[in-house]
């Protein structure tokens, strides 16, 4: 069996007491980077067989792994921190593991994409996990032409030595939108960073970032123009808006005369 195990993203304690029994009962441990997964094991007196597990070695790593799986070895694949696969190595390796039939399962875990999603308070009831933008520019451009309608919150994960470069070129591809820098989530110094994109930053850039950025909220409102009227005003009610706020929300957005909506509303009662 290969265990996908989630690790902690800073806090140490962050970790499951399903990931340590893993991470203890295993033959096998493959790292990102075996140093820093020294630091964790040895805070939990975990002491196993590592091996090197990252996208500069991951071809020959997952043959190396599979033969070990066929061996009957139990191994566990953690990343430098957080969900293993989720913008780290791992997909190659269950794309073999898929090929060999051979068993795997996730122990899951922190997730640093989904903690500053909640941390910078924006809307958390649908998103899009973008990641690392490619460093190509031509594919950068196609995901970004592909995402700038999307209504979902939107959620990339950003290296320090990029994070002016981002802010520019998001505003460059998605406009002056709401958007939130955060960093050392769960760590004493755990920060966010409220920002319009495209405005000067007001931060020096430490570590690795999340960024959150609002959804395109013109795609929102052109789809509900293209309701009719009294969809437009129940859409609002179905929120749990009152009639009132209803009937000035939906004149605003349509341009019209609150009493043409509101002559809707009182067929309503």
């Amino acid at each position: 069996m290969l265990y996908f195990v989630a690790t902690p993203i800073g806090n140490l304690k962050d970790i499951t007491l399903r990931a340590i029994e893993v991470l203890n009962s295993v033959d096998i441990i493959a790292c990102e980077d075996t140093r820093n997964s020294l630091k964790l094991l040895n805070h939990y007196n975990i002491s196993k067989k590592l091996i090197s597990y990252h996208k500069f070695n991951e071809d020959n790593s997952a043959d190396g792994i599979i033969a070990l799986l066929k061996q009957g070895k139990n191994i566990a694949l953690i990343s430098d921190a957080g969900m293993p696969v989720i913008s780290d190595p791992g997909e190659k390796i269950i794309d073999k593991l898929k090929q060999n039939n051979l068993e795997y399962t996730v122990v899951p875990g922190a997730n640093a994409g989904l903690c500053a999603l909640l941390l910078s308070g924006l809307d958390a009831s649908r998103f899009t996990f973008v990641g690392f933008l490619p460093d190509n520019k031509k594919e950068c451009k196609r995901i970004l032409d592909e995402i700038k309608t999307y209504k979902t919150t939107l959620v990339f994960y950003v290296a320090p030595h990029d994070v002016a470069q981002i802010n520019k070129k998001l505003f460059e591809a998605l406009g002056a939108r709401r958007a939130v820098f955060v960093n050392e989530i769960t760590k004493l110094y755990e920060k966010t960073n409220v920002i319009t994109l495209g405005e000067p930053l007001t931060f020096e850039p430490k570590g690795e970032y999340v960024l959150v950025v609002d959804g395109d909220k013109n795609a929102e409102q052109n789809d509900l123009l293209e309701l009719s009227l009294e969809e437009h005003f129940n859409y609002y009610i179905g929120l749990g808006m009152q009639k009132n706020e209803a009937i000035k929300r939906v004149a605003k957005e349509r341009g019209i005369n609150k009493n043409e909506v509101y002559q809707v509303a009182i067929q309503k009662n």
